[in-house]
């Protein structure tokens, strides 16, 4: 059986070798439509204390090691990475085409010019 692997933040390290995670999902209220915010800590094994407050990490469901901890920290989620592609923003696309069209227009007007 595959391990269940989430995503959430580091709420509280204060504990040795234990860190509690809150993992947010979003549903649909049944009634109303609306979607709605569900949170649930766990107490995921940090062997190593590596990890503090406030980061978004990656657990992994794991045996029991305690009465409360079944779940064990994969490692860091980077959340402030920069995009590997680097797009060029709507604006500068924008002007670029609007360049090579008027590039495109002075060669044909050129090439008429030239005829006559």
């Amino acid at each position: 059986m595959p391990k269940r692997v989430l995503t959430g933040t580091i709420v509280s390290d204060k504990t040795d070798k234990t860190v509690v995670v809150r993992v947010e999902r979003r549903v649909k209220h049944p009634l109303y439509g609306k979607i709605i915010k569900r949170s649930k800590k766990y107490h995921a094994h940090d062997e190593g204390n590596v990890f503090k407050e406030g980061e978004t990490v990656r657990i992994e469901e794991t045996r029991p090691i305690s009465k409360l901890k079944s779940w064990t920290v994969l490692g860091r989620v980077d959340t402030h990475a920069t995009p590997e592609t680097t797009e060029e923003t709507p604006a500068k696309k924008t002007r670029a085409k609007k360049a090579d069209a008027e590039a495109e227009v002075a060669e044909v007007a050129g090439a008429e010019t030239a005829e006559a």
